[in-house]
């Protein structure tokens, strides 16, 4: 390696001359067939002249990034081959699928798992139609692309999934494709930092590969339009040794990458071998490559008098009009056949063998690594049984607990069983949230430097598999890519925050979604997600922390993969937690808080509470045997206590009152069994809910989330009360006050509801609204709420 143009540069050659001509070969085949399958329907080796009936009427695909994507691609193969390497290619720009698609069908993988997309002339007809077409597939790498664990769908994330897919993967090797469109993210950019998370002895390694091709849709990109001294220093700022590659010349472009790819496997297993071998892990600086080639390479150099290759427009379709005009149809063929596809496909349309033994073999292809199907990994976790965590509750709502305080013991025996296929996820919150029995087991992963007082706090250790970042995105973006390659983990964050990866639910939420669709696709763990620290608990950090809307966006997401949990208490908790834990193909979020919170239910009445989703409480109700008047209903921790002691002062006001108490743990019970797996039939609900009577439902989040769930429901008469945004720095009870999901507030609104007693509960509302005015003066003189609302507990 030498210094050229303040960059560290390959002048190395290590490609005989045979090699270099099939290599060069092999990716000729690649950027026919990603240049191809944009355009043709029929005619797929031009065995015929090209005619604009065999060209797709619709033209969509994205040329710029794709061979540059094959480059990278091949060249990792060689060094499968060579060194018997274990690696999956990750292509972080948001639409270069064929620039993988066309390796991928040429190393047979596609037509393994599609057998309608034969190695042979028709086979090659229909993998390029299907391509952007309707009933195809999608221009990024989708799940239904053999060997793919990221979409690209949102840019952003490649980096952080490659992470995930490298912990506790000791000889994986992830190659990941950094878009330089990509790298100007904001989660991209924090995800460079994952390198201080890598251990050297039980994790596999990262090979990052940034994709300088100067441009974005039509833009210049910020990292091509800097020197390489910036470039230099910014990733050595990072903590990585950075390795150049960087012209236009295929030929010279071949011997850098063969020579760069091979010392930074080199380096990588260096590193492995002086760590394994001294059974001491450090942080190391790892090697990554800024691969500089021009956009659209190999592509049409003008078109119509415009510069299109290493030009903004070689991003989609460099000739957009070759159905209307026949210079650019005849520049279309001209550019096709300049691959020489005649030479490297034979008579039946398979590629040749002397190509066709440049793949590597069976499950070494990075299409059809098991690691990038994560499922025919993974192994079920060895679970302790819950209930040993369990919390005694002789008397519904008599005491007191932390709720996720039982839980962070659970999760810490679940690691202590699971030391090499669970890890938990938190952004420094772990404690915060509760669950810092976990460090019992495992301390925080930290690889930098220590300071004396580190030692102190004894949470730290470079052995630790608890991972802890101020980057949601990061997070997000290991457990994902951790999960997707076959293990299980846990991620806790404040409800404030999880808004931060909201569209990385929704992206995981669709490949899910897909995956369900595609038999060959293994099931995977589940996502589980516990957010904490919420709304109702958020009046001393004020308004900008009071946010419940996760929730809504949660409900967006397909219902195949989709779930919400919100316990009441300890005992539900840690059975719903041992459910997601278990569970497959799901997205599970739980909302529970972390401070002090009223108990309601024993191990055995918890058990069957969570087992039904939502229920009746018998011990809160006064219905039994005859019709209700009113259906009270709480949903969350905070709502089910406040809905709680309403029903307790209705029922010392008015003790002829008959009052259903429900509550609802399984948000998604609300809709119907046709909308839902876990919908309520029709039948369940109306005799739950009644068909007319009066429902008071006190929600967690935002009331118009229960309304859209509901809403085809036979019982109109609804009514719901949630956080509607309002709220400061509040007592507990005043930030409820605020938002009408107070006792109070409740109390009155059932005696509005009720015929009856809309005339003789004029006295005892009266008597709330001065009990509320009293509250409020109470939290404004004193700080607190009054200790008998605080400490409240159930009267009889």
């Amino acid at each position: 390696m030498t210094k050229k143009n303040n960059t560290v540069t390959s002048t190395q050659t290590p490609l005989d001359e045979q090699e270099l001509k099939q290599l060069h070969a092999y990716w000729c085949a690649c950027n026919y067939l990603a240049a191809a399958m944009i355009y043709l329907q029929e005619n797929p080796l031009l065995r015929q002249p090209l005619a604009k009936e065999h060209i797709k009427k619709r033209l969509l695909g994205h040329w710029g990034a794709s061979p540059g994507l094959s480059f990278m691609y091949i060249h990792m193969n060689r060094l499968i081959n060579k060194y018997d390497l274990n690696s999956i290619f990750l292509s972080g720009p948001g639409h270069g699928a064929p620039g993988v698609l066309a390796p991928v069908y040429l190393e047979g993988t596609y037509t393994e798992v599609y057998p309608d997309m034969r190695e042979d002339e028709e086979g090659l007809r229909r993998f390029f139609k299907q391509f952007s077409f309707p009933g195809g597939i999608g221009s990024h790498c989708t799940p239904e692309t053999p060997g793919s664990i990221h979409e690209g769908g949102e840019l952003g994330y490649s980096l952080s999934h490659a992470f995930g897919a490298a912990f506790d993967n000791p000889d994986l090797i992830v190659t990941v494709a950094v878009g330089d469109g990509e790298a100007e993210t904001g989660p991209l950019a924090t995800a460079w930092h994952s390198n201080k998370f890598l251990h050297p002895i039980r994790d596999g390694a990262v090979l990052p590969i940034l994709h300088l091709n100067g441009y974005k849709i039509n833009n210049p990109t910020l990292l091509s339009r800097i020197t390489g001294q910036e470039l230099e220093d910014l990733f050595s700022g990072y903590g990585w040794q950075p390795y150049f590659v960087e012209g236009d010349d295929p030929m010279v472009m071949h011997q850098q990458m063969a020579a760069t790819m091979e010392r930074c496997v080199s380096e990588i297993q260096s590193i492995q071998q002086q760590a394994r071998a001294g059974g001491n892990a450090s942080r190391a600086r790892w090697p990554m490559i800024v691969l500089r080639s021009p956009k659209g390479w190999t592509g049409p150099k003008q078109v119509g008098g415009h510069k299109v290759e290493g030009y903004w427009r070689a991003h989609q379709v460099p000739l957009a009009n070759v159905h209307s005009d026949e210079q650019q149809l005849q520049q279309l063929e001209q550019w096709l056949k300049s691959y020489q596809p005649e030479l490297w496909f034979d008579q039946q349309g398979k590629l040749i063998p002397e190509l066709k033994a440049l793949a590597p073999k069976g499950l070494r292809r990075m299409s059809a690594n098991p690691h990038a199907n994560g499922g025919l990994l993974r192994r079920d976790l060895l679970m302790p049984d819950f209930r040993d965590y369990m919390i005694a509750v002789t008397e519904p709502a008599k005491s007191s607990a932390m709720n996720t305080k039982p839980l962070g013991c659970m999760l810490r025996d679940i690691m202590r069983l699971n030391s090499n296929n669970f890890r938990v996820f938190g952004p420094d919150e772990n404690t915060s949230n509760k669950l810092d029995a976990i460090y019992e087991v495992s301390k925080k992963l930290w690889l930098a430097d220590y300071k004396p007082e580190d030692e102190q706090g004894g949470e730290l250790s470079p052995d630790g598999r608890v991972l802890e970042m101020l980057s949601e995105h990061t997070l997000e973006g290991w457990f994902e890519g951790y999960v997707l390659t076959g293990r299980h983990g846990f991620f806790a964050t404040y409800e404030a925050f999880v808004h931060v990866i909201d569209s990385m639910y929704n992206q995981h939420a669709k490949w899910l979604a897909i995956c369900e669709e595609l038999p060959w696709r293994a099931p995977i763990a589940s996502i589980n997600l516990l957010i904490t620290s919420t709304v109702w608990r958020q009046d001393h950090n004020g308004f900008t922390h009071q946010d419940p809307g996760f929730l809504d966006l949660v409900v967006n997401k397909s219902p195949l993969v989709t779930r919400i949990y919100l316990p009441p208490d300890v005992n539900c908790l840690l059975s719903t937690a041992d459910h997601c834990l278990r569970s497959h193909n799901d997205i599970n979020v739980i909302v529970a808080d972390k401070q002090m919170h009223v108990q309601y239910l024993d191990k055995d009445a918890a058990i069957k509470h969570c087992t039904k989703g939502l229920g009746i409480w018998e011990w809160a109700s006064t219905d039994k045997g005859v019709e209700p008047d009113v259906v009270m209903v709480g949903c969350g921790d905070i709502p089910t206590k406040e809905a709680l002691a309403a029903t307790a002062m209705l029922r010392e006001y008015f003790p002829d009152l008959k009052i259903r108490f429900i509550n609802v743990v399984d948000l998604f019970r609300m809709t119907p069994a046709e909308e839902h797996p876990h919908g309520l039939s029709d039948s369940d609900f109306d005799s739950l809910f009644t068909k007319d009577k009066p429902i008071v439902f006190n929600f967690h989040g935002y009331p118009w989330l229960i309304h859209r769930l509901a809403y085809r429901r036979a019982n109109k008469n609804l009514h719901v009360r949630g956080y509607i945004e309002r709220g400061n720095i509040n007592t507990p009870l005043e930030l409820a006050i605020d938002n009408q999901i107070d006792r109070f507030s409740l109390a009155i609104d059932v005696i509005d509801r009720v015929p009856r007693l809309q005339v003789i509960g004029a006295h005892a509302k009266q008597s709330l609204r001065d009990k509320q005015i009293d509250c409020r003066h109470y939290a404004h003189e004193h700080g607190v709420d009054k200790p008998e609302h605080n400490n409240w507990v159930w009267p009889f």
